[in-house]
């Protein structure tokens, strides 16, 4: 557990070389996919160019993000390599995308139009992978119009305006082993893969699987396979297993130092509504981080956070910026540490502990955490035996 640096009014330690490892040992679990680490919304709150850097470095070959923005911002960085960008709006920066070399997904024809135009301006040809939705009704071509959208592309790819370089859909439920739509999504998708590839269309790539599918569902890997949230040590299917069941190892600790420790008698009052009140003369605990920081308001009342080597439970409600402990009489001082969440190994609590308080899902706690909250990176470069 790395401790909060005393300048510091709390941070989220990233750890690299847990990231790198996580890398490492879901290619294991796909070893003839190409692996696509996913580093949308600031590599879910971890930091983007870093922790691609790191997922490069352990053997990703394709970067995911979702506006093109962060893959523009990937490239601005100096992070080379292939980079996939699937959130299209109508005007986006597909010219600056194409001479980014950044592969740009299509789910329709005003976005293929679009690219066209595009790729005639920048006078290179765009990398494009088409996207069918199989059954998740979101992003994606439906199927009944898969047939014009590939022709199209053809199209467009033997005027040299661009290459189709994926084929590729989502699933729904991979969370949900034996849900019925796994079998239906990936029955569409290989009669939608069938159709381009007889229609002409030969792509580099061709996926459906998302980290809960690298886990569970071997047989949906293709040629590669895309991982967000496990990259990161965070299960995405905890009722059927922790990350360390997993062979993974979160990899953000949040920790903050305690503004304040004061003693305060029974029936003291605690934060906005008294929803608490100490049921005996105690100490409290100030942790100076709140729902400005990303803390979520809906733990108020239940999230673990670990004090002087002992759990306790936020209580009453997360403000703004701050929130209170009750220290059961204990007497830490101002700037102790207090960790919110951790890999767990040293009795800290973790992102799904708090996930399970706020009645949401670990995916989001460690996304929602602010940029007020800096990021201290370890195992920036490390001993680990990268590939």
């Amino acid at each position: 557990m790395t401790e909060t640096p005393p300048s510091l009014r709390a941070h989220a330690a990233i750890d690299l070389g847990a990231l790198r490892a996580n890398v490492r040992a879901l290619r294991a679990r796909a070893p003839h996919a190409q692996f696509m680490a996913v580093v949308k919304a600031d590599a879910y709150g971890h930091g983007m160019v870093p922790c691609a850097e790191a997922a490069r470095a352990a053997g990703a070959q394709w970067l995911g993000t979702a506006t093109p923005e962060e893959a523009l911002a990937l490239r601005a960085a100096g992070v080379g390599g292939r980079i996939l960008c699937w959130l299209w709006t109508p005007g986006g920066p597909w010219r600056a995308a194409i001479e980014a070399d950044v592969d740009v997904s299509v789910s329709g024809m005003w976005a293929l139009a679009e690219v066209r135009e595009a790729a005639a301006a920048a006078g290179q040809p765009a990398r494009v992978q088409l996207k069918i939705d199989t059954g998740l009704g979101r992003n994606g071509c439906q199927p009944a119009d898969w047939a014009e959208l590939v022709g199209a592309a053809l199209e467009a790819e033997r005027e040299g305006l661009l290459k189709v370089t994926g084929l590729w859909s989502h699933y729904a439920c991979a969370d949900e082993p034996g849900h019925p739509s796994i079998a239906a999504q990936t029955a569409c998708f290989d009669e939608a893969l069938e159709y381009a590839e007889k229609a002409g269309v030969r792509p580099e790539v061709r996926h459906i699987a998302n980290s809960p599918a690298v886990l569970t569902l071997p047989d949906t890997q293709y040629d590669l396979v895309r991982t967000g949230v496990a990259m990161y040590g965070i299960s995405p299917i905890p009722e059927l297993g922790s990350a360390a069941d997993f062979g993974l190892r979160p990899v953000m600790t949040l920790s903050a130092r305690l503004a304040l420790v004061k003693h305060v008698p029974k029936g003291q009052g605690v934060s906005y509504g008294h929803h608490y009140t100490t049921p005996a003369d105690t100490t409290l605990g100030l942790v100076p981080v709140g729902y400005a920081d990303g803390i979520p308001r809906h733990a108020s009342g239940r999230a673990p956070v670990l004090v002087a080597g002992k759990w306790r439970r936020v209580a009453g409600r997360v403000a703004m910026d701050q929130f209170v402990v009750d220290l059961d009489g204990d007497e830490p001082q101002a700037g102790d540490e207090a960790v919110l969440f951790g890999p767990g190994d040293r009795g800290e609590p973790t992102a799904e502990e708090w996930a399970v308080a706020a009645d949401t899902i670990a995916y989001e706690i460690v996304t929602r955490i602010g940029a007020r909250v800096p990021r201290v990176y370890v195992n920036e470069l490390g001993d680990d035996s990268d590939d």
